[in-house]
């Protein structure tokens, strides 16, 4: 008679429990992983870029209440800011307030003029076809060095340079790149349209 042993069906039992443990243990890991690293690219993207919400008409018809816009933080860290960009800044009369969103117009040493319903830098008329109207005031200011003069497309119906002065570049978040919301309303908005001469 032939006796067996079976001391080998406890060794697979505890096979089966440390290849489970195993299996568990790998599935916490992943997990984690998975957890930590998209903490890291959230993190990320909120350090280079923001998501605003557009509250105002001051940029109509470029940008209407309601709209989302992605911000580059990092734009001006690696270029100086351009005429035509669409920026997102530190109101300048109560930087503690919402920030504002505006067009850049003139830039550091520009003479900007406004009259007979134009905008001219440097005695040169720019091409605006972003504009709802042309603006009702009239006005001429020197940008100092570090500075920046902004005006809302919608001209007559935005607080802007026109009324509180310049924006220091230093109160620059960043730079308005795309409308991403509503779909209907998606579009980029990096493309420099303010056309003038040099100082």
């Amino acid at each position: 008679m032939h006796h067996f042993h079976s001391e080998i069906y406890p060794e697979e039992n505890t096979q089966f429990i440390e290849r489970k443990s195993g299996t568990f243990r790998r599935l916490i890991v992943d997990l984690l992983e998975t957890v930590v690293l998209s903490l890291i690219l959230f993190l990320g993207i909120n350090t280079i870029s923001a998501r605003i919400r557009i509250e105002s008409i001051s940029m109509q018809p470029t940008l209407h209440a309601g709209d989302y816009v992605i911000v580059n933080k990092l734009a001006y860290k690696l270029d100086a800011p351009d005429r035509g960009d669409v920026i997102i800044f530190h109101y300048p009369p109560d930087p503690k307030r919402e920030p504002y969103i505006k067009r850049i117009i003139g830039l550091p040493g520009d003479t900007v003029t406004v009259a007979n319903g134009q905008v001219l830098i440097n005695g040169t008329p720019i091409y605006e076809p972003y504009i709802s109207s042309p603006p009702a005031y009239q006005g001429k200011w020197l940008i100092p060095e570090g500075a920046l003069f902004v005006l809302g497309d919608n001209r007559n119906s935005s607080s802007d340079s026109h009324s509180w002065g310049m924006v220091p570049i230093s109160f620059v978040i960043g730079k308005a790149e795309v409308v991403y919301w509503p779909p209907s309303e998606w579009k980029m908005l990096g493309e420099s349209t303010a056309v003038a001469a040099e100082p």
